[in-house]
């Protein structure tokens, strides 16, 4: 994906957020598609492509600061766009953990629980996509709560997925270095879920302030 450039003049910070919940998208899309069809030699080649998603995003929201540091009036306080435009990135960074986590534990075979996981952060991604969507229009969106609603849902069956994969990992007779690899992966899919939910507190909470 071409990085994209935010425009120094009249620069539209809801794009900005549009831009980068739809590098969200295409991270958690990688990882569901790179856990789908797994092929532990194919490791270092996906989680070299995941960083190129991650490094676009962080270059993206560096361009965005700098334009914000240099700016007299915003559309809403500069400390929410701060940190929502960190929650965002958090997104990426925290599926990019989850390869880089696959790749250095040398993971040979990929567990159900994990492309159900992959299948849960992709649909928690698209929804926080069409949260940021509204976001622009908050003050008279009809739907923006309903997308919110939907991001906190399924942050929720995140919960409930972790703690189900948690517990097979006990019950079953996996050795204590697999049990430590997966337990680890499993923390860090809800840390995607975790971070899509506290983007759209943050939106929520904007909400609540201007309206």
């Amino acid at each position: 994906m071409a990085k994209e450039k935010p425009r120094k003049k009249g620069y539209d910070y809801f794009e900005y957020f549009c831009a980068s919940a739809r590098y969200a998208c295409q991270a958690a899309e990688h990882l569901e598609k790179s856990l789908a069809n797994f092929a532990p030699e194919t490791c270092r080649e996906k989680l070299e492509v995941m960083h190129h998603i991650e490094n676009a995003a962080d270059g993206f929201r560096h361009d965005m600061t700098q334009v914000l540091s240099h700016e007299f009036i915003a559309p809403i306080e500069r400390e929410d766009i701060i940190e929502l435009a960190q929650d965002l990135d958090n997104v990426v960074d925290a599926i990019d953990d989850v390869m880089r986590r696959i790749y250095m534990f040398n993971v040979q075979t990929i567990r159900p629980e994990a492309k159900q996981f992959s299948a849960l952060i992709t649909k928690c991604c698209h929804a926080l996509l069409e949260t940021i969507e509204e976001f622009r229009h908050f003050k008279k969106s009809q739907t923006i709560g309903k997308h919110i609603i939907e991001v906190n849902t399924l942050e929720s069956d995140g919960d409930t997925l972790h703690a189900e994969c948690i517990r097979k990992l006990f019950c079953g007779n996996e050795d204590a270095l697999a049990i430590v690899a997966w337990m680890t992966l499993f923390e860090g899919f809800e840390e995607c879920l975790d971070a899509c939910e506290d983007a759209v507190d943050v939106i929520e909470s904007v909400i609540m302030k201007n309206t």
